[in-house]
């Protein structure tokens, strides 16, 4: 069970999902669960942030942000469906590792490992979350 603090050094990261407190609690057991130097990386990058997708047909998004570069400049930000809140523990925090693998890795590869998505899924793995099976 993971505890929540108003002074966790998290806590910025939790604020867009208020309304949504199952994956809340999820994106905090991630972000927890993380080795050191990733959250460490996550913390002193103004750039990184994690936000609700807030797609409504017809309308589209109200989420702006920076385009990823290939330098690692750009946005940083993991962008999580609503909808998560009614998945599976697994599965929810395997996607939410995913996104936060593919933010550390800059939207790149991982050592010998070319393909983003395999590259995100293999470091979520070495976190400890693997993709659930179907």
């Amino acid at each position: 069970m993971t505890t929540e603090s108003h002074d966790s050094p998290f806590a910025a990261y939790l604020q867009p999902f208020r309304e949504l407190p199952a994956l809340r609690q999820r994106v905090l057991f991630v972000l927890q669960a993380l080795p050191a130097e990733v959250q460490d990386d996550f913390l002193n990058d103004h750039r990184f942030r994690v936000e609700v997708d807030n797609y409504e047909p017809g309308k589209g998004w109200s989420l702006f942000m920076p385009t990823p570069g290939p330098d690692g400049g750009g946005s940083r930000c993991v962008v999580l469906k609503p909808k998560l809140e009614a998945a599976s523990d697994a599965f929810a925090r395997y996607i939410i590792a995913h996104e936060f693998a593919h933010a550390f890795l800059r939207n790149g590869g991982w050592g010998e490992i070319s393909d983003v998505e395999e590259a995100a899924d293999a470091m979520a793995a070495s976190w400890g979350f693997v993709r659930p099976l179907a």
